[in-house]
């Protein structure tokens, strides 16, 4: 299986710290939030990796050169942010029309990948119990099925999931950018067609100083 690690965002919410560094290439203890996920690829036996690039995206093709030169990293270089969907559908063709697990370059977590399925028809989450700064959440799980209710849900998603690049073969995709879960997965999701679990685990969207905080502190307890 190949994996894509999304990289391209600008990080406006943790200014001043991505002002003159990409928000991936943030450390949080002695790595990088990008080098904790290609991390947990490797472990799971995953080295064939495609990386989009945006905002600052020469030093994140610098740091991958000097640490990864003997790895299978491909880079997609964005002129312009394509947001989340567009930036999938940029790179669709690397991934040979089979599935590959999807991960956000700026989560802090410890979930295990392996809890992943090696395939899905449509699309595979993984969610987490709500944050604080998500507390309607965005899905529920019943018998394994992803649902979104009106009102509050249980899990938010955690920017990790198993997609098969056959749901971006949608003739109404609009021009990017646009954003996998608001133009693919929500109406997959309301034709029922997409599958979930729950991860009991740590994880922090590091979207913010605050959360930039809670990470590091998370990981001196952990070290």
């Amino acid at each position: 299986m190949k994996a894509m690690v999304l990289a391209a965002g600008i990080g406006k919410r943790l200014l001043p710290f991505t002002k003159d560094i990409p928000k991936p290439l943030i450390k949080v203890g002695a790595q990088t939030l990008l080098d904790r996920n290609i991390k947990k690829l490797f472990d799971v036996g995953i080295s064939d990796i495609v990386i989009n690039v945006s905002y600052l995206g020469d030093m994140i093709e610098k740091h991958l050169a000097q640490h990864y030169k003997d790895a299978n990293i491909t880079i997609i270089k964005e002129k312009c942010i394509l947001g989340t969907g567009g930036g999938i559908l940029n790179a669709i063709e690397h991934f040979d029309d089979e599935p590959f697990l999807l991960i956000n370059a700026d989560t802090y977590h410890e979930i295990p990948l392996t809890i992943l399925p090696n395939n899905t028809q449509f699309a595979h989450l993984i969610g987490v119990s709500n944050p604080d700064h998500n507390i309607e959440g965005d899905f529920s799980i019943e018998n394994k099925r992803v649902l979104i209710s009106e009102t509050t849900n249980a899990l938010t998603f955690a920017g990790i999931s198993i997609i098969n690049p056959c749901i971006f073969k949608q003739s109404n995709l609009p021009k990017a950018p646009f954003d996998i879960w608001n133009y693919v997965l929500k109406d997959l999701i309301i034709q029922n067609k997409v599958t979930g679990e729950k991860a009991d685990k740590l994880w922090i969207d590091v979207g913010s100083p605050e959360r930039l905080s809670l990470a590091i502190n998370a990981d001196k307890e952990e070290n």
